[in-house]
């Protein structure tokens, strides 16, 4: 069996979708799901209903990839890393999060980020190591 090259751009598809579920479920804008089921009604519930299931399988897979391969640890050491390169940003006057919208945004892509590099860990861990990670074995 032909074990696929884990390169960068195998990491950016996965943060890309990792962006592009948290984005699209909770946003300042107007244009999430959060937002479509609040302000709108009782129309088209079904599918409200089908996309919320199918946001929820991508956030159960995302997270259950991110805690087997990182662990809570590895999520706090990520969280604590993210958030030391937002003080950074905030020191050098790179950005203001006085505005809540701007904050809103840098921790959705914080969220987005550890999830990233949550699924992508073991490939990363491999790349760098050589050791593979084994949950599951057939007997």
């Amino acid at each position: 069996m032909a074990i696929a090259r884990f390169k960068s751009s195998s990491f950016l598809i996965r943060w890309g979708i990792a962006l592009v579920l948290v984005f699209a479920t909770f946003n300042p804008t107007n244009y999430s799901y959060y937002q479509w089921v609040v302000d709108g009604g009782n129309e088209m519930m079904a599918l409200k209903a089908l996309v919320g299931i199918l946001l929820a399988i991508l956030f159960i897979i995302y997270l259950r990839a991110t805690f087997r391969s990182i662990g809570p640890i590895g999520v706090v050491l990520a969280a604590a890393l993210l958030g030391a390169m937002i003080w950074v940003t905030i020191d050098f006057g790179w950005l203001d999060l006085k505005n809540p919208t701007v904050a809103t945004w840098v921790l959705l892509f914080a969220f987005a980020t550890i999830l990233g590099i949550g699924i992508s860990w073991s490939h990363i861990r491999r790349r760098i190591t050589g050791q593979a990670d084994i949950d599951d074995v057939d007997e």
